[in-house]
């Protein structure tokens, strides 16, 4: 059972490995059809196939930075960019700690066509789940919102390939593209780290088009 004993023994384990440093430079870019297949999962992916440009982010559920992007400039984004063919947006996990990983694994157990949803519910109600003294039951509470039983939940949280599979790819984003923080993203390969504004994203992905 997931449990407050595993939740802190784990969020040590990654907190450890986030502590490696970053040889990659703020401004670098990378090579797009690189990115694209460094990740050990299925993309979650928003938007046309084909968009002239795609956007990347690396988020971490519990990460306060991420849900103020996807509270007040992700809508717009959605709006302006994703659903008039510009943009195809990428969501890629990056946990800074095991509750986020935990949420990960949530989101990920759901049907695909479910994920967005159930990411942008996590980053509004934040507050209740990710920064509690019981966080598993915070979680189950959520989890239970979203249709999970107590027997789905557990069998979520102990998907030991998931977990892996999460974990390899937030340290290959790390070693080899330089994300080290969320949200990161990369718009075009190009890479941009910290909460943007409407302006500022849109600017960039102007500039990309």
């Amino acid at each position: 059972m997931l449990n407050r004993r595993t939740l802190l023994k784990t969020s040590a384990a990654l907190l450890t490995s986030a502590a490696f440093p970053s040889t990659v430079a703020l401004a670098e870019t990378f090579n797009p059809s690189e990115i694209m297949k460094s990740f050990m999962l299925d993309d979650m992916t928003i938007g046309v196939p084909d968009a002239p440009v795609t956007v990347i982010e690396y988020a971490s559920l519990t990460c306060g930075h991420c849900a103020n992007f996807h509270r007040n400039t992700y809508p717009r984004l959605k709006s302006d960019f994703i659903e008039t063919g510009k943009v195809r947006f990428i969501m890629r996990e990056f946990p800074l700690d095991l509750v986020a990983t935990a949420g990960s694994m949530l989101a990920r157990s759901l049907p695909a066509d479910k994920y967005f949803g159930v990411v942008d519910l996590m980053f509004r109600n934040q507050q209740d789940w990710a920064f509690t003294d019981n966080p598993y039951e915070s979680l189950l509470a959520l989890a239970k919102q979203i249709g999970f039983t107590q027997e789905t939940f557990e069998v979520a949280l102990t998907n030991q390939k998931l977990l892996e599979d999460i974990i390899a790819g937030r340290e290959m984003a790390l070693s080899k593209f330089g994300v080290d923080s969320t949200p990161s993203f990369f718009i075009n390969g190009e890479l941009h780290k910290g909460n943007m504004s409407i302006e500022t994203i849109a600017k960039r992905i102007e500039s990309a088009i």
